[in-house]
């Protein structure tokens, strides 16, 4: 950390860029030593390089899409049902990283880690910009090192498209939330075809219309000032159902996309077909009997969902929350909503989770230095957890990324 004057005549963003430097060097030292006791595996040899360590998992599909593309004819198991394909991964992630290789040469693990790790970069930029909406400078800046050391951040450093949708997605919460809906629109548009989050994102511009309009004696908003986040809605969510659309027309399945969703999780519960707002039900009673090993009752799902709705509620209704303001707790509702609707609780929902990164603001609110350099070291303990338990290869496998 630059010396304490130093660090006052840094700008903003040299402040920020600074934290995201220091989290991003904790992470990878933490990658390396995991990565020099890595035994060979599907992926990787023994105490494989940082970028091949990097690439595993996932990144494996990515770089198959960057490569060969999707299929045009969907896969099939033995007894007849969609197996997983590279319809699940959208395309912005390693058409960028492809682009990147033939400007450079570089192999894919490098150049895939190199634009991870530079939209974390921007991401943290614009997070802080994003909190300074809602936050004072101080507490702005500790919400950086929270979102830049949290649990989940090694994956803004491996060949995923975690790191290019923060970027996006807080761009998008930004020019929101400063009401240049226009500029947001292409925004949103890379965003839809990076990570599944259209149908979310519009979800949470009618809430944010509804706010606006119900609250409008007090704002002075008119239809007509509404008429643009509204368009932005509709906008959105069109664009949430295209990437299934594209998969439809290419494929000639009217569900190739979900189905190829479903895949993943026939290991759990079985092929079936989507049920909104089911999975979590099924999950967390599969959870409780194969995880851990309660009698089947039926109700294990329900108890399970009721929790985590309660506590998800209190979490927004909290006091430190309330200081994010309705608009970014209306995303963080609208997010939490797309989760138990559409996606089955497992290892990688951690890292569903991503896109709840503006709840670091309200982790940083609490002033304390005895709390803040405890939930630091929290955080980097976390991510030694995570590495362990859903990136490390160890065997067969029920915790992947």
């Amino acid at each position: 950390m630059p010396s304490p004057k130093l660090w006052t005549n840094l700008r903003w963003w040299g402040r920020v860029l600074v934290i995201a430097a220091a989290g991003r060097l904790i992470t990878t030292v933490l990658l390396l030593l995991f990565a020099n006791a890595q035994a060979a595996n599907a992926w990787t040899g023994t105490s494989p390089s940082y970028p091949d360590f990097a690439s595993m998992w996932d990144g494996r599909w990515y770089e198959i899409v960057a490569f060969s593309g999707y299929p045009t004819e969907l896969p099939t198991t033995a007894d007849g049902h969609v197996g997983e394909n590279a319809w699940a991964f959208m395309p912005v992630y390693p058409a960028v990283v492809r682009i990147l290789m033939g400007l450079t040469g570089a192999d894919w693990g490098t150049a895939a880690v190199t634009v991870s790790v530079l939209a974390t970069f921007a991401g943290a930029l614009v997070f802080y910009r994003l909190m300074r909406l809602v936050l004072d400078e101080s507490t702005a800046l500790f919400s950086v090192v929270v979102f830049s050391v949290a649990p989940l951040s090694p994956i803004l450093q491996v060949a995923y498209a975690e790191s290019l949708h923060v970027l996006l997605l807080a761009s998008a919460l930004y020019l929101v939330l400063t009401r240049r809906y226009l500029a947001a629109l292409p925004v949103i548009a890379a965003m839809c075809f990076t990570r599944p989050s259209g149908l979310a994102f519009s979800l949470f511009l009618v809430l944010y219309v509804l706010m606006r309009w119900f609250r409008r004696r007090a704002t002075g908003d008119t239809p007509r000032a509404l008429l643009a986040p509204f368009s932005l809605a509709v906008v959105s969510g069109l664009l949430g159902l295209a990437w299934p659309a594209t998969a439809w027309a290419v494929t000639g399945s009217l569900t190739a996309y979900t189905d190829t969703e479903l895949a993943w999780r026939s290991a759990y519960i079985g092929h079936g077909h989507l049920l909104p707002f089911a999975p979590w039900f099924q999950g967390l009673e599969w959870w409780a009997s194969n995880g851990l090993g309660l009698p089947p009752s039926g109700w294990w799902g329900v108890a399970g969902v009721t929790l985590v709705v309660t506590l998800a509620v209190l979490g927004l209704l909290s006091r430190p929350a309330r200081r994010l303001g309705v608009d970014l707790r209306l995303w963080l509702a609208s997010y939490l909503i797309y989760l138990l609707a559409v996606f089955f609780p497992q290892s990688s929902t951690f890292r569903l989770l991503v896109p709840l990164f503006p709840a670091a603001g309200a982790f940083a609110v609490p002033t304390s230095r005895l709390y803040r350099i405890t939930l630091v070291l929290a955080c980097i303990a976390g991510q030694v957890g995570w590495i362990a338990i859903a990136w490390r290869v160890d065997g067969y496998d029920w915790t992947p990324p």
